[in-house]
């Protein structure tokens, strides 16, 4: 049926609402790509995630809450309430959704979230691919074939600079 009908589409008993229910807690791990990478726009794929990870020595295991931080809401919160979707849209790393290894590993990885500090995790939209038209690969890989939540926006700075000091990507 059209709108308002009963025979919609869509993921009904997926929604972000179950989580606020009791809410989500596990380890987290951090990946600082704003450490490596600065704040220049960086598309991430497989390669680019694998060097900062052995470069930091940050292991992840099944059940882990990948974490990530590319300063994009530093730079959101450095505009002072006046953001330039210019310079925004130039801004920090992305990870590369177009990237058949990325979705890959984060299949074999059994990672449980990922959550970083900018809007929709990957870039958008997706730089085009052979045979494949999604706007966001990354989100449909994640959310529709693995139930995978993506969160967005978390504000990473402080907790960055504090496990960096103590030597440390996971935390609770």
């Amino acid at each position: 049926q059209g709108c308002g009908g009963t025979h919609g589409v869509g993921a009904r008993k997926l929604g972000i609402e179950h989580f606020a229910v009791k809410g989500m807690q596990g380890r987290g791990v951090l990946i600082d790509f704003t450490r490596h990478y600065g704040r220049e726009r960086k598309l991430i794929g497989c390669d680019e995630l694998m060097h900062v990870m052995q470069a930091d020595q940050v292991q992840v295991e099944p059940g882990d809450m990948l974490v990530l931080r590319t300063g994009f809401a530093e730079v959101v919160m450095e505009m002072a309430g006046k953001p330039d979707g210019d310079v925004l849209h130039r801004s920090c790393s992305v990870l590369d959704g177009a990237d058949q290894r990325l979705l890959d590993w984060i299949t074999d990885s059994g990672i449980v979230a990922i959550c970083a500090d900018n809007y929709a995790v990957e870039a958008y939209p997706a730089r085009e691919r052979e045979g494949r038209k999604s706007l966001l690969p990354l989100h449909h890989h994640c959310l529709l074939k693995l139930g995978l939540p993506l969160a967005e926006l978390w504000f990473l700075k402080d907790l960055a600079e504090a496990l960096h000091e103590q030597g440390r990507h996971r935390f609770l």
